[in-house]
């Protein structure tokens, strides 16, 4: 099932997205959206008799994470390769405030403290109840479901700052959308992230040296987990920088794809 979030001019609403759309995210056009009643976390499931044309409908990002965004740092061989780093003997958690994240279509803002922003396309697992020591085995159970994330850095202010807090953490650095899937086996999806067209990065979640369920596991030992709090899995390799003007688009396969343009900040 796809839960979005989405408007048509008046306020947010969630709903439900049916129709035939293929892994790139394009939507056929008899594709719909049927409006929920209230934020399906909290009141559960509950469709109404309001109905439009997906086409017709904005994508917001499809959750509010109510505390936090959780990235996970080189959770692949060939990226912590690429950053000149080791594969960590445990995930490798940084925060991301959830004031940085944004929905598909929205710009990511160029930050003028910084001259070197990159993409860093990732799987993106949403929460869906307050959570804490889940056992490895017991992971799907406080899982709502997956979306797509961009965790958007300066590479620079990383570097300078020794600490992830400031590269990571600027208004419109986590991209998330463009709906949430709850129904989908993550073992083995196509993560893609294209700059202007061109393919950058091209890996698999097979590849992930912490698989999800072992993510949630440790995640939660350390700090409780609310509804919406998202769990970033980490990037394969093919980071790079995008400019004021590019347009980045990651996609992954069941899912969707989630596009946004890069803009300097005024």
């Amino acid at each position: 099932m796809r839960i979005a979030r989405f408007t048509t001019g008046d306020d947010p609403r969630f709903g439900i997205v049916t129709g035939d759309i293929d892994d790139l995210g394009i939507p056929d056009e008899d594709s719909v959206i049927t409006a929920l009643s209230g934020d399906p976390l909290y009141v559960g499931l509950q469709p109404t008799d309001e109905q439009h044309r997906l086409a017709d409908a904005r994508l917001l990002s499809p959750v509010l994470p109510r505390s936090k965004v959780v990235g996970i740092g080189r959770n692949y061989a060939a990226h912590a390769a690429e950053m000149g780093g080791d594969v960590p003997e445990e995930p490798l958690m940084f925060l991301k405030p959830n004031t940085s994240v944004v929905g598909p279509g929205d710009p990511v803002f160029y930050p003028r403290q910084s001259e070197n922003v990159h993409f860093e396309g990732e799987l993106a697992v949403v929460i869906g109840r307050i959570c804490r020591d889940v056992p490895k085995e017991k992971a799907g159970d406080v899982i709502h479901g997956y979306t797509i994330g961009n965790d958007v850095t300066a590479r620079d202010l990383q570097r300078k700052d020794g600490q992830f807090t400031r590269a990571k953490g600027f208004d419109s650095f986590c991209p998330l959308g463009p709906w949430v899937e709850t129904e989908l086996d993550v073992s083995d999806l196509r993560v893609q992230t294209f700059l202007n067209g061109e393919v950058r990065q091209d890996g698999r979640t097979s590849d992930l040296i912490f698989d999800v369920p072992s993510l949630v596991a440790y995640v939660t030992s350390v700090m409780t987990l609310l509804p919406g709090d998202v769990i970033l899995t980490g990037t394969p390799e093919g980071v790079g920088p995008m400019d004021p003007g590019d347009e980045v688009e990651v996609t992954i396969s069941g899912i969707g794809s989630l596009t946004n343009k890069v803009v300097a900040r005024g």
